[in-house]
């Protein structure tokens, strides 16, 4: 007996294509369902999104640019009226420039900041922490080492001492903090490793002939990106309050750059006559991070078995 060739449209393929992608429908319910159930954490997705729909038409919704100076607007209160009009609804600074552009233009440089800190961090601890977890050996000992020589060390202290050898600025700045979160990814990425190398999945595509650099990052990876994934998000805020404890300290971005640490650090000397100079940047740095730390723990509890609740 003989059979006519499937052809790509057979119906027989059908099934296996709406299952695969039932499968991930259904993953994506259950992650939102989990997620869900962390009333804060939803809360701080949303204040999360409009951070960043703000950062990305930072240039249509700032009212004024951020750099402009009015030598007859200094350090003019919130809601000063001008011409029966706010001009600026969030008052002026020493020099004149509106605050409230600021602030908006301020969200681009750290949601940048924490993004290219998390992807280099991420990038290069997993790197790392994979090779250590997977070869082991005098390199998985030389590595873990020092590692914990970086993380004996007070974590703004060394971005200070990192960012004196490479000098102030904020991409010195970024590479710095990237360098002192990167600890944190090899040890969770290295531990992952030893929990999944020796797992029946792995010794069956070691012994289907899998090449060690298929099993580290085809077969192992996947089954470890959960924890990393929450540990990103932290580290999104970790970098976010990283970047302008360097730039209060004169240490990270410079002058004129509306990034919300040196905005602070512009403002010390007028704390006493001029508090919303002071406070509005204050307050978008809390409410930034503390959105990203609310997303983190609705992130865990949603990819974490162990944390999820009937």
């Amino acid at each position: 007996m003989t059979y006519a060739p499937t052809s790509p449209t057979d119906e027989s393929a059908v099934p296996a294509e709406l299952s695969a992608g039932a499968m991930h429908k259904a993953m994506l319910k259950e992650f939102w369902f989990y997620f869900s159930q962390n009333k804060g954490a939803v809360i701080g997705l949303a204040v999360f999104v409009f951070i960043v729909v703000i950062a990305l038409f930072a240039p249509l919704i700032a009212p004024h640019s951020p750099s402009l100076q009015n030598r007859e607007a200094l350090l003019l209160p919130p809601f000063w009226e001008e011409g029966g009009q706010f001009a600026f609804p969030l008052g002026t600074d020493a020099v004149g420039r509106d605050m409230l552009s600021r602030l908006i233009h301020g969200a681009r440089f750290s949601l940048f900041i924490g993004l290219f800190v998390v992807v280099l961090s991420v990038t290069s601890g997993v790197l790392i922490g994979l090779t250590a977890g997977f070869f082991r050996g005098w390199f998985d000992t030389a590595v873990m080492r020092v590692m914990d020589v970086i993380l004996s060390f007070p974590s703004l202290l060394l971005a200070l001492v990192l960012v004196a050898i490479l000098g102030p600025g904020l991409i010195n700045a970024m590479i710095a903090i990237a360098l002192i979160l990167q600890p944190h990814f090899v040890r969770l990425a290295r531990a992952s490793v030893l929990a999944e190398r020796e797992r029946e999945y792995v010794i069956s595509a070691r012994v289907a002939g899998a090449g060690r650099v298929w099993l580290m990052f085809v077969t192992i990876l996947p089954n470890c990106l959960a924890p990393l994934i929450v540990q990103a998000t932290l580290a999104f805020s970790s970098a976010i309050l990283d970047a302008a404890a360097l730039g209060f300290l004169g240490m990270g971005a410079q002058p004129p750059t509306p990034e919300w640490g040196t905005m602070l650090a512009e403002a010390r000397e007028f704390i006493l006559r001029a508090w919303w100079v002071v406070t509005f940047p204050g307050l978008a740095i809390l409410i930034t991070v503390l959105a990203i730390n609310l997303m983190g723990d609705g992130l865990r509890d949603a990819l974490d078995p162990k944390l999820k609740r009937s």
